[in-house]
């Protein structure tokens, strides 16, 4: 009985062993297809998502070069203007008078300058000067001393501006990334800056208000702040309109730049300032020993101002002293 049961299993496993093999015979073909289909279905959706790829990087190179060909030829436009703008003359005294922060007009300008010379005029001929001394120091208070003053109000609010355009640019940079747009960040400085971006910043608003675009405002900023750092400033702004990209991180190098010139200007004039006091020193020094002289020998002096040839002598001396000063300030004197 348990051998004619062993004999049953046997033929029944040898008819399942002989069923599969049939069957696996009759399907394998059919297997080998399906497994050739799907081969080559992964390998045309690879050669598909490959050529997307290749496609996409073609588009971003294709779209990168078309930026940089628009920066290159917004930067050759800027460029331009700016050589047309410096071909032209130098800016005219309404136009300083602005740059100093002055509120008075061009005629006020001349006419405190006519009775600024003629006050030295009556002053000097007063004081026992000849004529022709009176008038040539009142014609130096009159088209000199006003000049150079409003020359040196204007250096000092380039100064200040300097000083503090760096931290307005950082305000910007953190207004935009917490995302305020650009006109929101221009009124924050314009409102809560510091003298004199403040002002500056306030003209650039204003002028949005009477329909000019950011870009042209920031341009026009130069007219009253004479920098090169304002005209990166304006340079950044219309690149950024024109072509787009990311403002906060261009502005943001662009503060970064500006710190690195400061500390490099910081830096020469520490570097500088050995050769200055020796200038300072020899340019001096004829004036105190003629003082000492003067003050030990009155007679030896007063010759030089009785008699008309010591006046030649100091009439070129004066020349040779300016000569001398101008060379030296211009040996010691750098642009960054």
């Amino acid at each position: 009985m348990f051998g004619m049961d062993i004999t049953v299993l046997a033929i029944a496993g040898l008819v399942a062993l002989a069923a599969a093999a049939l069957a696996y015979g009759v399907l394998y073909s059919r297997i080998e297809t399906e497994k050739k289909a799907e081969g080559r279905l992964r390998r045309v959706s690879a050669s598909e998502s490959d050529r997307a790829n290749v496609k996409a990087a073609r588009d971003r190179v294709s779209e990168l070069s078309k930026r940089r060909k628009s920066v290159q030829d917004s930067l050759k436009e800027l460029e331009k203007k700016q050589q047309e703008k410096s071909a032209n003359a130098a800016p005219s005294m309404k136009k300083r008078l602005v740059q100093a922060n002055l509120s008075i007009s061009l005629t006020q300008f001349y006419v405190f300058s006519v009775l600024f010379g003629l006050f030295a005029f009556i002053v000097i001929l007063l004081a026992g000067a000849g004529l022709w001394v009176a008038l040539g120091v009142g014609l130096i208070a009159t088209a000199g001393l006003p000049r150079w003053i409003i020359g040196f109000l204007i250096k000092r609010r380039c100064k200040q501006f300097l000083n503090e355009f760096p931290n307005a640019l950082d305000v910007m940079v953190r207004s935009i990334k917490s995302g305020l747009p650009l006109n929101d960040a221009l009124r924050l400085i314009a409102s809560d800056g510091q003298e004199p971006v403040k002002t500056e910043f306030r003209r650039v608003v204003e002028s949005q208000q009477v329909g000019l675009n950011v870009p042209d405002a920031c341009a026009r900023m130069i007219q009253s702040v004479p920098l090169p750092e304002v005209n990166f400033f304006s340079i950044v702004i219309a690149i950024q309109a024109q072509a787009g990209g990311n403002l906060s991180e261009a502005l943001g190098n662009l503060s970064k730049v500006l710190r690195e010139r400061k500390k490099m200007k910081a830096k020469v004039g520490a570097l500088s300032m050995e050769a200055k006091a020796s200038a300072a020193i020899i340019g001096a020094l004829p004036f105190i020993v003629s003082l000492l002289v003067y003050l030990t020998s009155p007679d030896y002096m007063m010759i030089l101002f009785t008699d008309p040839r010591g006046h030649i002598i100091m009439g070129a001396s004066a020349v040779w002293m300016s000569i001398g000063i101008f060379v030296m300030r211009n040996m010691i004197n750098f642009d960054i």
